[in-house]
């Protein structure tokens, strides 16, 4: 889950907007964890870096193309030809966290790492502590949870919806670095064996009280830092 991946996104969709090396430019400075490779011919490019990163930016391209064709509907009738046009010139910023808005900003958007959603929600609850007029939501699917924040106040005030917003990514980039994860099969375990180790992993969690504990059927997921995993993990085993 936290290891680094490469991707290869397809830019090809935004030749006729934007100059795409310009475009990729600016990921390139908002986007500082991640690698790029070398542009290719038919639009496509490499990136390399952490799965939440890649899985931000690749959203954030996803919602932008959807707007452009949107857009491109609406000014059909107006023009049949789009001049190829610089990003800054569309006073855009590719803010690969900040994807999902409304028009006066009261509604935000982050996606997480669902492990890292989990883990924040367990030890760092105020993170996620708001007021009457902001409202969280999350939506769940397999390793990504994407996490809403929206201003439900009578106020038009969009900046107490920012402030959440970053404060979310600010845990979440600091649990990034720090967290780690193990996960104990039971694929060779009796039914017995499988209570053991079940209740090893409760009767150590005190212990260890920054360890994130999840049990399924099938195994058990242990999330912390790398030395309380490291010395967890030898204990449940020894």
């Amino acid at each position: 889950v936290f290891s680094s991946v490469t991707s290869v996104l397809n830019m090809s969709i935004f030749k006729d907007q934007f100059v795409l090396e310009d475009l990729i430019q600016e990921f390139k400075k908002k986007s500082t964890a991640l690698s790029f490779g070398p542009l290719q011919s038919n639009g496509h490019i490499s990136v390399q870096g952490s799965f939440p990163a890649i899985k931000l930016l690749r959203d954030f391209l996803v919602l932008k193309a959807k707007s452009l064709s949107e857009k491109n509907k609406r000014e059909a009738s107006k023009s049949h030809q789009r001049p190829r046009r610089r990003l800054q010139q569309h006073g855009l910023t590719a803010q690969t966290s900040n994807f999902v808005h409304d028009a006066d900003g009261k509604k935000q958007a982050v996606v997480l790492d669902t492990d890292i959603y989990r883990y924040m929600k367990h030890f760092f609850p105020r993170t996620f502590l708001v007021n009457d007029d902001v409202v969280i939501s999350d939506i769940t699917d397999g390793d990504i949870t994407t996490v809403y924040i929206e201003n439900a106040g009578s106020r038009s005030d969009a900046g107490q919806v920012l402030k959440v917003k970053e404060n979310i990514e600010n845990q979440s980039i600091k649990l990034h670095k720090a967290l780690r994860k193990e996960r104990i099969y039971f694929e060779k375990h009796t039914r017995d064996q499988k209570q053991r180790c079940k209740w090893a992993c409760k009767s150590l969690n005190p212990r260890y009280p920054y360890v994130l504990i999840f049990f399924f059927d099938t195994h058990i997921d242990v999330i912390g830092d790398s030395s309380d995993i490291f010395e967890f993990r030898k204990e449940v085993s020894s």
